[in-house]
């Protein structure tokens, strides 16, 4: 993910990456072109991987009407000449506008302008003109128009939020306006619907906002979050049609689009003596990344104490709902005693819990001992050590780059306060578990229809240690709950916390006996537990183990993925083949790998097979049908354009054509290597720019 700052006056350009992939850091990129000049107040949109930026305030009293482009992949800017309406005039120069997008069209409203040619003399007008810009795909701008509404438009007004919803059930968008100032800060809501253009004020449920203006409003799945702005100060509680004074606030509130229900989260007189929750401010950025809300900068202080007034420096988020089930955990490699493997990234979560058990029992005594603190690694970073809560709310201070936690919001509109129990890392590195990351880069390749031969192989565990079912059929729900289960009976163990999608498993913790019950019950409050008092147990030879996996954020542990079910190799029988590669030929694919890293003796020959549609298929989607592609001693093999015709496009995370490798020595087949060939939204005879192989 990627968050995009455009500041002010003087021109900057900030670019945030907040994913789980890199660290949180700010960065200052390299801009060409048509640089735009520094201007406050401005409207801004993003469409993919491009930013359009219109109008605002270049200096006191001098607002623009201009329009840039830039293109983020290459960091150019443009400067973009839209046509002039059929009917009328295009936008005046203006500021505070709202300017939002919807499919390729944006839609600009209202805004201040100056009526005065004279930019030392401002005479301000407010505005309630309301124009939609037709983009074309990719770059550039077709023009303005002018549409014709129904309906009573909203007063003019500037330093609004506009934001457009569509109902998943409904499919009719609307864009809702909120708030401004227009002589007096203003609290109302209007809703256009897109599609008739037409305008009405619905009616709404719940505690409405103060008036405000210079807040911020974003829509994360059916609620518009609300936070901060200029709010009237009177002493009386009153609120005057001119007011002449006001404030900054730190209020935050809900819109619930669907029932047109306003929740109030953080109130404006609510106290905040250990500083968890952003303080009062205006003027601020805030953007939604997948359902964590991240609120930036701003300023603080009131309208009688100008030189008192303060910029934020901070940068704060908010995860609004547990993260989604990640994909089904994929195997990499598996060994004797341990799995290599991986699954697909969740946006803006803190860690994930993985868990397995065995198809055979634990032993209840065990020769096992105390383990440590797990750590787990970051690319960017070292010794990173998942706490046992993560907070719903942070802050990343620049000065001192201390995380502050906050509460979160478990029932709607009412606080809770998170357990703050940490647990002090200890200073040794277990090899239980460990993060790992594999990834080739390729290209697509495009294919011809044509027949198949070759033998047709089941998916079996001889075959393979790759095997998938869904977790309905193990458990009631896909949070962490399973019926009480006797002690020797099949348990969830948690392999441990991962910061990365990707991990080495050689070991799992055991709960204390008592706890077995209750570890596969609903834990949705519950701490994840010290690691360092539980004892471990090593993987066993020739053992299925299921595995799930599900992410952390904020707001608690998320439903877990459907189980996979992975089995350890047999001493005697050859280890799987690694670091397997594709590269394109016209016509072909060529597939490369290497050896075992334990052959277990000679290596008599290696075969390759690619899953193939069939009925069978049809019938039982997470049983596999393999055609053999290859059977030699070579570590490598050319997969034709007729054989790929045949490939089943498998769709349980992203869309992949999936190959096995394995190795056989004296005595016998050895578990296979699992290739998923991802293949874009639109699967074979594609060419995605960016194709990986994920294992």
């Amino acid at each position: 993910a990627l968050i995009i700052l455009f500041l002010g006056i003087f021109f900057f350009f900030f670019f945030f990456f907040p994913s789980t992939i890199v660290t949180n850091q700010w960065f200052l990129p390299a801009v060409r072109g048509d640089i735009p000049p520094g201007c406050a107040a401005h409207g801004f949109v993003c469409d993919g991987t491009r930013i359009l930026v219109f109008g605002g305030m270049v200096e006191y009293g001098r607002y623009s009407n201009d329009l840039y482009e830039l293109q983020a992949s290459r960091w150019l800017w443009k400067k973009v000449k839209p046509q002039a309406p059929s009917t009328g005039s295009p936008p005046c120069p203006r500021l505070g506008h709202s300017f939002s997008l919807y499919g390729n069209k944006c839609y600009l409203f209202g805004g201040l302008a100056n009526e005065s040619e004279d930019s030392n003399n401002n005479v301000p007008r407010y505005l309630n003109d309301f124009y939609e810009l037709e983009l074309q795909h990719g770059s550039g701008v077709v023009g303005w128009s002018i549409p014709v509404t129904k309906g009573i438009l909203p007063s003019p007004r500037e330093s609004h939020t506009a934001i457009v919803y569509c109902r998943k059930d409904l499919g009719s968008p609307k864009m809702y306006i909120f708030g401004g100032m227009c002589g007096c800060r203003l609290n109302d809501l209007w809703e256009l619907d897109i599609e008739t253009m037409t305008w009405s004020r619905p009616e709404t449920k719940g505690t409405v906002p103060l008036p405000r203006s210079l807040h911020t409003a974003n829509v994360i799945g059916n609620k518009m979050y609300v936070f901060g702005g200029w709010v009237p100060q009177s002493a009386g509680g009153d609120i005057s049609a001119h007011d002449g004074e006001w404030k900054c606030t730190g209020s935050f509130s809900y819109l619930n689009l669907d029932t047109t229900e306003w929740i109030g989260l953080i109130s404006d007189c609510q106290e905040d003596k250990s500083n968890l929750l952003p303080g009062p401010r205006a003027g601020h950025c805030a953007v939604a990344v997948g359902t964590r809300l991240y609120i930036w900068s701003g300023r603080d202080g009131y309208r009688k104490a100008w030189n008192n007034q303060v910029c934020c420096k901070d940068l704060w988020y908010l995860d609004t709902e547990k993260p989604p089930a990640p994909s089904q955990v994929q195997l990499i490699r598996a060994t004797t005693n341990s799995f290599q493997v991986k699954w697909d990234e969740v946006p803006t979560v803190e860690g994930y819990l993985l868990q397995l058990h065995a198809d055979s029992p634990v032993p209840q005594s065990l020769p096992s001992v105390p383990y440590p603190e797990m750590k787990v690694d970051h690319p960017s970073q070292t010794n990173n050590v998942i706490p046992n809560n993560v907070s719903a709310l942070e802050k990343n201070q620049n000065e001192t780059n201390k995380q502050k936690k906050a509460p979160t919001s478990a029932n709607v509109g009412e606080l809770h306060d998170l357990d703050k129990r940490t647990v002090n890392p200890d200073a040794s590195v277990s090899s239980t578990v460990s993060s790992t990351q594999t990834m080739v880069t390729q290209q697509a390749v495009k294919t011809e229809s044509s027949s198949t031969n070759g033998a047709v192989v089941k998916d079996e565990t001889s075959l393979t240690t790759f095997n998938s079912k869904s977790e309905a059929a193990e458990t009631k729900t896909s949070q962490r709950q399973m019926a009480p289960v006797k002690p020797r009976d099949r348990q969830w163990y948690d392999v441990g916390i991962f910061k990365n999608n990707s991990a080495v498993v050689s070991q799992f913790y055991l709960l204390p006996e008592e706890t077995l019950s209750i570890s596969n019950k609903v834990m949705e409050s519950a701490d994840v537990p010290d690691y360092r008092l539980l004892k471990k147990q090593d993987l066993l030879p020739g053992t299925v183990y299921r595995f799930r996996v599900a992410a952390i954020n904020g707001c608690g542990v998320g439903p877990f993925s459907k189980i996979s079910e992975f089995k350890t190799c047999i001493p005697g029988f050859p280890g799987a083949p690694s670091t397997v590669k594709i590269t394109k030929s016209v016509d072909c694919i060529h597939l490369s790998w290497e050896p075992p890293a334990s052959p277990s003796g000679n290596i008599l020959e290696y075969s390759a097979y690619l899953a193939i549609r069939s009925t069978q298929l049809q019938e039982n989607p997470s049983q596999l049908v393999f055609m053999r592609i290859y059977c030699g001693l070579k570590t490598s093999c050319i997969v034709t354009a007729a054989q790929l015709s045949n490939a089943h496009v498998d769709y349980t995370s992203r869309p992949a054509i999936v190959f096995r490798i394995s190795a056989k020595n004296e005595r016998g087949y050895g578990p296979a290597t699992q290739v998923r060939w991802l293949q874009g939204k639109l699967g074979i005879g594609m060419d995605p720019l960016n194709i990986k192989i994920g294992f």
